[in-house]
């Protein structure tokens, strides 16, 4: 008899194995991040966990393999089958730990989102440590019928096997499962498949009863559709919850005073509002009616102004870097009229679909839009690359709060944006404060940009606590002087309420000791990690 045939059903159940171990693994930053982001940190701990996890895995299951039913090949298929059990129950068990780590971090009690951070990565230890168990079983049955000149071929083989299936569960998982079936389906389906591999590699049909668990709390997922996240903005009611490939976006309401009832876009932790768009700015067009009473996305359009005699009709073509729902280009093109141009740039497009369907985003590529308005699915750095053009204004707006993509943070990219504006432009960078008014990223950000840029300059944002900074070509000079000097010769009414608003201050010439950003060496995580953690000694 062959090795290959000998080995029976073994191959297909440590493939198999081995796919659904990386499945889960991919899940669970995409489970998590809701609460706790999907930074660098995140990915760490959960890669971390999941190999501290393998490795326990492997060690219990080397010392059940050498027990009394080592050689019992039902075991396997009982280790499966609770491995799929197990990766049910996270359905369930996840969304109150992660809302609650969500508040705790809205909040800033941190320690109790370290603890919670804790508790949703102990969710996993269950099944990754069953399923890494299933391999030295496998290995122990597999050398008790094979021969003794083959057992190293053998078992390099069913390493092949593992890994391949690994492989495999990796793509699945992210290419197929999540973007299909969001977080909660992927894992009862995992864990459904996992109790019918089980059930196939044992020897004990009934425990195929396990699959009713599995079929209720699909109903329940069903009936109930994704667990609701309470709104990270006050007064706002959820209207809609969609998962991407890249975030849980939830769109939700609330009433304003002036501006009657406003539609927010609100990405993972949901710390931060992405995007606002007004009833009344929708229904009428006008700029006024767009603004959001001192946001971040009214100073996009009012960022040039820190040059000397900036004129309204010379500034005609804006790029946005992490444009979300469109607030700051809508506004844009309503100061500027339809024939100015605006390259918009958003990575997610889910984003851009629910940007046409819920916040009245009129582009190119929909009915009717606006031909100059264009739309980019793509991270924003490659985009920026590509481009040949020149840009009045150049926005960047992709925080990811709390975090920030490091690559849109370095000298490089500050260089090639550089290059792709006129000699009267801006790049506009929302850099929003930490927690209590901490100030030392925006501070990282605008030493990094004074390596690149002629001037930069601070315009202090009315609401949501924020710092624009602004980079410039051309020499400023005293920028509040000049501010204060376009705001006098201002006639768009739109244009003058958010300046006389607006706070500008100079920074620092110089260095003042803040860290420089480079492709090689951007901590700006850690840097973000050490502004939540600081506030515990305040």
């Amino acid at each position: 008899m062959s090795a290959g045939a000998s080995l029976g059903k073994l191959p297909y159940v440590v493939t198999l194995a081995g796919a659904g171990t990386l499945a889960i693994e991919m899940i669970a930053p995409r489970l998590l991040a809701p609460a706790f982001g999907t930074s660098q940190p995140i990915w760490a701990a959960v890669i971390g966990m999941t190999l501290l996890y393998l490795a326990i895995g492997y060690h219990l299951g080397g010392r059940w393999a050498d027990g009394v039913r080592g050689t019992d090949p039902d075991m396997v298929g009982r280790i499966i089958v609770w491995a799929g059990v197990s990766t049910a129950l996270i359905a369930p068990l996840a969304p109150p730990l992660i809302s609650g780590a969500r508040l705790a971090l809205q909040a800033l009690e941190v320690g109790s989102f370290v603890g919670a951070l804790i508790i949703a990565l102990v969710l996993f230890a269950a099944p990754i440590i069953l399923l890494a168990a299933v391999s030295p079983f496998v290995s122990r049955l597999a050398v008790t019928v094979t021969a003794p000149d083959r057992i190293g071929r053998v078992l390099g083989r069913l390493s092949m096997y593992a890994t391949m299936g690994s492989l495999a569960g990796t793509f699945i998982a992210a290419l197929w499962l999540i973007p299909l079936m969001g977080t909660s389906m992927s894992l009862l389906t995992i864990a459904g498949l996992l109790i019918v591999l089980g059930v196939w590699a044992g020897s004990r049909p009934r425990r195929a009863l396990w699959l009713l668990l599995v079929a209720v709390l699909m109903g329940w997922r069903l009936i109930n559709g994704p667990a609701a996240l309470a709104a990270g903005c006050q007064q706002c009611t959820v209207q809609q919850t969609i998962e991407s490939a890249n975030n849980t976006i939830q769109v939700a309401t609330r009433p304003h005073p002036i501006h009657g009832m406003q539609t927010l876009l609100l990405l993972n932790e949901g710390m931060a509002v992405h995007s606002v768009a007004n009833a009344d700015g929708m229904r009428s067009g006008n700029a006024v009616d767009m603004l959001t009473d001192g946001g971040p996305w009214d100073y996009f359009a009012i960022a040039p102004y820190v040059l000397p005699r900036q004129q309204v009709q010379s500034i005609r073509k804006m790029a946005m870097i992490g444009s979300a729902a469109g607030t700051g280009t809508a506004q844009f093109l309503a100061l500027h009229g339809p024939d100015a141009e605006v390259d918009a740039v958003e990575i997610d497009p889910a984003i851009v679909a629910v940007a046409r369907q819920s916040f009245g985003m009129n582009d190119s590529q929909t009915l009717n839009g606006n031909a100059n308005y264009r739309v980019h699915v793509a991270d924003g750095r490659t985009w920026l690359a590509a481009q040949s053009g020149t840009y009045d204004i150049i926005g960047v707006d992709a925080y990811h709060q709390p975090y920030i993509p490091f690559h849109l943070t370095t000298v490089e990219f500050f260089q090639m944006a550089k290059q792709r504006l006129n000699p009267n432009g801006a790049l506009v960078l929302n850099a929003g404060l930490g927690a209590n008014g901490d100030i030392r990223l925006a501070q990282a950000l605008a030493t990094t940009m004074r390596r690149v840029f002629t001037s930069v300059f601070v315009l202090e944002t009315a609401s949501y606590g924020n710092w624009m900074l602004i980079g410039t070509i051309a020499p400023i000079g005293d920028g509040a002087a000049n501010f204060a000097e376009n705001y006098q010769s201002m006639e768009d009414p739109a244009m003058r309420i958010v300046m006389e608003k607006t706070k500008g201050f100079p920074f620092l010439q110089g260095d003042d000791g803040s860290m420089v950003l480079y492709d090689d060496h951007a901590p700006v995580e850690q840097l973000v990690d050490e502004m939540i953690f600081g506030t515990l000694t305040q």
